[in-house]
């Protein structure tokens, strides 16, 4: 499970290094969202040898990702609510929040 939150704030990290001048943190995080569906649509399409049959799937893969992304949307909510004072602190200490 490191791994995997090890993968998750890579990802956080390469995101905040596009915050800037030209691209606030709401830019940045449409552009995250769109990737992570792209990426989705990608990794859901293994294994597939027909598009027919992979549109077939397609409620079934939204409905899969859409469970997954609301759980963890809610956990974040959640732990960043709980932790609100360290969260803004770093944020102040880092970047400011966008």
């Amino acid at each position: 499970m490191q791994a995997f939150y090890q993968r998750a704030d890579a990802i956080i990290g390469v995101a905040n290094s596009q915050l800037g001048p030209e691209a606030h943190s709401g830019q940045v995080g449409a552009s995250l969202l769109y990737a992570a569906a792209r990426y989705s649509a990608s990794v859901a399409s293994i294994g597939f040898v027909k598009g027919d049959d992979f549109a077939k799937e397609k409620d079934d893969i939204v409905e899969f990702y859409t469970k997954q992304y609301r759980q963890m949307l809610s956990d974040n909510l959640t732990d960043y609510a709980q932790n609100f004072d360290k969260y803004v602190q770093l944020n102040k200490d880092d970047k400011p929040a966008q």
